[in-house]
């Protein structure tokens, strides 16, 4: 099993020299798929061979990162490009330290907090509450949490159609409920955060909004990671950017540079 080990950051944005915040190290990520037809994956086949002592059929496996290696550091906004299933948010989530690794390991300098479009949020409550909720899940007083609450809704610009914070989730659409999840995270300071195409939700307005606060959270000596297929929202907000392709990184350097690289594939 590889290693994770996650430590406070204590040094400052002042500092000469640059601090790691993240270093992936040589890191594969392998799913074991059950590719079996459907009678032999129910209940009764895994207990029938548990019983017979048989081992699980048609496994698959699917080698989704390989061999990854990269340093980020404080105060960076890092683009993850690439096609769909080429491992941008595999790669995300083990950084999180979601999936543990095959092989090699993810340090982290700080804590990384991973969010994602699919991010829970309880859709029975109204957005109002999620927000509460949220933000008391970050560790926010009750106190900050009742004052910061109309700044992340207008934020989110929920509201802008109607009186959808005192709505249940639910009501939602996906692009809405992406925008006030980006909304809470972004109300506190991270070490790293991971943003799972947030920004490419949304209108003109709000992207100019999302990508001023990724700004701000970098001056604040933070990391941002950003996996999204819009490179405009890439080149607007990230000086870095990490190209991954079938699981391999395929380039890494200046944005403009790695965009256009991947625009002329």
């Amino acid at each position: 099993m590889a290693e994770q080990t996650q430590s406070k950051a204590n040094a400052t944005p002042a500092a000469a020299e640059r601090v790691p915040t993240i270093i992936v190290d040589d890191v594969h990520v392998i799913y074991r798929i059950h590719k079996g037809a459907a009678a032999n994956n129910g209940a009764t086949a895994a207990l029938k061979r548990i019983v017979s002592r048989t081992k699980t059929p048609n496994i698959r496996e699917v080698h989704a990162v390989k061999g990854v290696s990269f340093t980020a550091y404080q105060g960076e906004a890092i683009g993850l490009i690439g096609s769909n299933g080429s491992g941008k948010s595999t790669l995300l989530r083990t950084i999180a330290g979601l999936l543990p690794p095959a092989q090699g390991a993810v340090y982290t300098h700080g804590q990384p907090s991973l969010l994602g479009v699919n991010a829970a949020l309880l859709n029975d409550l109204s957005g109002e509450r999620n927000v509460v909720l949220g933000c008391l899940a970050m560790g926010m007083s009750p106190e900050k949490v009742k004052r910061v609450t109309p700044d992340i809704i207008e934020f989110s610009g929920i509201n802008e159609r109607g009186d959808f914070a005192s709505l249940p989730m639910r009501t939602y659409s996906s692009g809405m409920g992406a925008r006030l999840r980006f909304a809470i995270a972004a109300t506190k300071d991270h070490d790293v955060l991971l943003i799972d195409e947030a920004l490419a939700t949304g209108d003109r307005k709000f992207r100019a909004r999302s990508e001023q606060r990724v700004r701000e959270l970098r001056a604040n000596a933070g990391t941002v990671f950003l996996v999204s297929h819009a490179l405009g929202s890439i080149r607007d907000t990230c000086e870095r950017t990490i190209w991954l392709e079938g699981g391999v990184l395929k380039m890494d350097g200046p944005t403009d540079e790695v965009c256009n690289a991947y625009e002329g594939r």
